[in-house]
């Protein structure tokens, strides 16, 4: 009896150590060239309540792979800030895209006392 709930101890330590590494969503990483020139791509007509994802160059398997864009639903109160590649100091830079707050304070418009303040730091 003692192996088995020593056993269930050990396994849920374990458990409970990578669960926080696998939680962590964003990853840094740049590159030494840059994307290919992205294809033509054709925007369909709006819809009512969505956002135009454009496409965007991803890096898997260590090469750029084209993400074709896509239509996701509004958040009201933010914004959406598409995949950016950014040169810095001949190195490119990967920038997830994301929704981010209008007036970027982490607080959505709806439950923030002072939407779009431009005081804001």
């Amino acid at each position: 009896m003692r192996k088995l709930i020593l056993g269930t101890l050990i396994a849920a330590s374990i458990a409970g150590v990578s669960l926080p590494a696998a939680a962590r969503t964003n990853v840094d990483f740049s590159i030494n060239f840059a994307p290919p020139v992205a294809p033509v791509e054709y925007v369909p007509a709006p819809r009512a309540g969505y956002v135009w994802v454009p496409g965007y160059w991803d890096w898997r398997y260590s090469r750029h792979y084209w993400v074709k864009g896509h239509w996701t639903r509004h958040r009201p109160g933010h914004y959406y800030e598409p995949v950016r590649w950014k040169h810095h100091n001949g190195r490119y830079h990967y920038q997830a895209a994301g929704w981010r707050d209008n007036d970027r304070d982490g607080v959505p418009n709806r439950y923030d006392a002072r939407p779009n303040n431009p005081y804001w730091r």
